[in-house]
C-alpha cells in the first residue's frame, strides 16, 4: 500500500559544513528520544486507565508475570498480539506441519543460512578463549546451561534473527534453548519461524512476546522455565523490560533500530548505495540510513536514485519515514568521514570506496564492517556468517556483535600447595592488615604458623 502522506516529503536530505556542524547533527540524532505515537500512549492508557509512562508500564507487566506467570503471560501476549489460543507451548505437530507450509526453497534457503552461521561460529570458537592452570590459577570455560532467545518479528517473521541469535549458542555447546515468539490471530506460530528455529537448534518454543515473554524467561512460569540469559532484539518495550531485569536474568544488549553508515566516494555506484541505504530503511520507521561522501555530486545522485528506488518498495511508507530520518552528509575527505564514523560508532559500517581495505585500520568503532560492493550489509543480514545482530546507538565504541562467546562463562581457578601459601601469604597479611582486615589476615596467618 502506498502512503499519500509521504508523496511531497524529500526522501534523502544532504547535510555539509565543517566539522563540529556534522558531529553536533550526528550526536543529536544519536541522543533523540524515541518518540510513542498517539495511539501507542492510548493504548497504554486504556489498559490501565491512567496515562502512565512505558517504563511503568512494562514494570507492572513484569510485576504480574512474576506473581500470575502463565495467567499473566497468556494475558497479554494475546492482548497485544490480538490472538487467541489454548496452550503455551508449541506442539510437535505444528512444527512439523510448518514445514509443509512453506516452499522448499525457503527450507533449502535457511538450511544454507544455518550452515553458514555454523561454520563460521566454529571457526570463531576456535579463536575464543580455552580453559587452562597454570602454576596453581587458571580459568574454567564452561557454556551457559539454559538460555532463552526471543524470536523477533510480528508483521515480518525475520526467520534469520532467530537463526542469528541461536546457531552461536549450539555452537558454544549450550544444553538447553528455548525460544519465545509472538503468535497470529489465529493463535498459529507463522510456520518460517518455527521452521528456522527448529532446524537451528531451539529445542521448545512458547507462545509468549513482548515485556511478559522477558519476564516468563526472567522468573519462570508454570509452561516457561526461567534461562540463565536472554539473547534477541526486540521492540521498545522488550529493551526496557531486559533492561529492568538486567541482574535477575542474563541480558546479552540493549538493541535500538537499525543502523546504517555508508562512506562513498566518487568512484561508488550511485544505484548501489540508495539500494544499501533502502535495505536498512525498510527494516522499521525508526532506522537511521546515512551516507557520508566526499563528492557532493554522488551525494545529489543517491538522493535522486533513492527516491525512484522507494517508489518500487512493497514497504515504501516504512522506508520513506525511515530516510526522512537520515542524511547525505558530504564532508572534505575520507578522512573526515572515518573520523565521524567513529564517533558515531554504527552498527553498519559500509564502504563503497575505491581501495576500501586501506581504510578498515582506521576504524575504531563500528559492529560491523562491509568492505567494497561486494560486501553488501544484506549478506550480513542473512548468509555471510557473523551474527547480524550488532551493537546499535553507539554502544560499538565498547561492545561487540552478538557471538559465540556471548553463550560462554569463565569460572576462576585457583588450586595451590602448602609451599605457595607460605610464599604469598605474608603479602597477602600485610594487604589485609593494611585495609583493617584482621580476619582476613588471621585465615592466611593460621596456615603459615601451621606450616
Amino acid at each position: 500500500m502506498k502512503n499519500k502522506q509521504f508523496e511531497d516529503q524529500p526522501s534523502l536530505t544532504i547535510l555539509s559544513g565543517d566539522y563540529s556542524t556534522l558531529f553536533s547533527f550526528l550526536k543529536k540524532k544519536r541522543q533523540s528520544d524515541v518518540v510513542l505515537t498517539d495511539f501507542i500512549n492510548d493504548a497504554i492508557e486504556e489498559i490501565w486507565g491512567e496515562k502512565i509512562s512505558p517504563e511503568e508500564h512494562v514494570s507492572r507487566i513484569i510485576d504480574d508475570v512474576k506473581n500470575s506467570k502463565d495467567e499473566a503471560v497468556n494475558k497479554y501476549s494475546q492482548l497485544f498480539d490480538k490472538s487467541k489460543y489454548e496452550k503455551i507451548e508449541v506442539t510437535q505437530d505444528e512444527i512439523r506441519e510448518a514445514f509443509d507450509l512453506i516452499a522448499p526453497e525457503q527450507i533449502d534457503a535457511i538450511k544454507f543460512t544455518i550452515n553458514r552461521i555454523r561454520q563460521y561460529h566454529i571457526r570463531q570458537l576456535k579463536h575464543g578463549p580455552v580453559s587452562f592452570s597454570e602454576r596453581g590459577t587458571g580459568m574454567i570455560v564452561r557454556p551457559l546451561q539454559r538460555v532463552g532467545i526471543y524470536m523477533t518479528g510480528s508483521d515480518a517473521a525475520l526467520p534469520s534473527s532467530i537463526i542469528h541469535a541461536a546457531i552461536p549458542g549450539v555452537v558454544a555447546g549450550v544444553n538447553e534453548i528455548y525460544g519465545v515468539t509472538s503468535a497470529m490471530q489465529d493463535g498459529k506460530i507463522n510456520p518460517l519461524k518455527l521452521v528456522a528455529a527448529q532446524l537451528a537448534g531451539v529445542q521448545k518454543i512458547f507462545r509468549a512476546s513482548g515485556p511478559q515473554a522477558i519476564a516468563a524467561f526472567a522468573y519462570g512460569t508454570e509452561s516457561i522455565p526461567p534461562v540463565d540469559k536472554i539473547f534477541g532484539p526486540g521492540n521498545l518495550f522488550v529493551t526496557l523490560a531486559k533492561q529492568q531485569l538486567f541482574g535477575k536474568v542474563g541480558i546479552d544488549a540493549l538493541y535500538g533500530p537499525t543502523e546504517t553508515l555508508i562512506i562513498a566516494d566518487s568512484k561508488a555506484s550511485v544505484d548501489l548505495v540508495a539500494a544499501d541505504l533502502l535495505a536498512q530503511a525498510e527494516h522499521d520507521q525508526l532506522a537511521t540510513p546515512l551516507l557520508i561522501t566526499d563528492s557532493a555530486g554522488l551525494a545529489s545522485a543517491v538522493v535522486g536514485a533513492v527516491e525512484m528506488q522507494l517508489k518500487t518498495l512493497d514497504r515504501e511508507t516504512i522506508a520513506r519515514a525511515a530516510i526522512a530520518n537520515g542524511k547525505a552528509i558530504v564532508v572534505n575527505d575520507l578522512c573526515e568521514a572515518i573520523s565521524l564514523a567513529n564517533e558515531y560508532a554504527p552498527e553498519h559500517l559500509c564502504l563503497l570506496v575505491e581501495n576500501p581495505e586501506k581504510l578498515i585500520p582506521t576504524i575504531m568503532n563500528a559492529g560491523g564492517i562491509f568492505v567494497g560492493e561486494s560486501s553488501p550489509e544484506v549478506l550480513g543480514d542473512y548468509t555471510a556468517g557473523p551474527s547480524h545482530i550488532m551493537p546499535t546507538g553507539g554502544s560499538a565504541r565498547f561492545s561487540s556483535p552478538l557471538s559465540v562467546l556471548d553463550f560462554l562463562k569463565i569460572t576462576s581457578l585457583i588450586e595451590f600447595d602448602d609451599h605457595e601459601v607460605y610464599r604469598q601469604g605474608p603479602y597477602a597479611s600485610a594487604l589485609a592488615r593494611s585495609e583493617g582486615l584482621t580476619g582476613h589476615a588471621r585465615s592466611i596467618e593460621m596456615r603459615i604458623e601451621g606450616n
